[in-house]
């Protein structure tokens, strides 16, 4: 999967940068992209006091971030769901909670619409470092 800086299209998987960090969201229109909580900056602190899946529109999501959206290979074509399938399933998340940063994060949500399972490629590389760096020092 590449990203590009390019128009978003209904059920296109979205992310800005924020510092070491993307945060990531589903867009389905200009006012409605979902995502799992707010962008962690301190604007949003308020609304992430409890995290939940919130639908905004695309400024707000951007946070002044330059949004990317994901440019899927052939494979990853094959293995998406339709860009309806993508945006039911992203509304009936709207209002769920139960975010972890490891387990069950913006990306994980964005994943699950989009391939219908959940992943987040930050948090394998970050067990992947660190399961390497273990296994150094053992």
């Amino acid at each position: 999967m590449k990203w590009e800086p390019t128009d978003c299209k209904p059920g296109d998987m979205v992310r800005i940068r924020l510092g070491s960090i993307y945060h990531y969201g589903v867009f389905l229109n200009e006012d409605e992209v979902v995502q799992f909580g707010y962008p962690p900056i301190p604007e949003f602190q308020e609304q992430n006091a409890v995290v939940t899946v919130v639908a905004v529109d695309i400024d707000t999501f951007a946070c002044g971030h330059i949004v990317e959206v994901a440019s899927l290979d052939r494979k990853e074509r094959k293995k998406r769901l339709p860009p309806e399938k993508t945006a039911e399933i992203a509304r009936s998340r709207i209002g769920t909670g139960g975010y972890n940063i490891i387990h069950n994060n913006c990306e994980h949500l964005a994943y699950e619409c989009v391939f219908g399972e959940k992943k987040s490629e930050q948090t394998d590389a970050i067990r992947a470092f660190w399961r390497e760096k273990f296994n150094k020092e053992v």
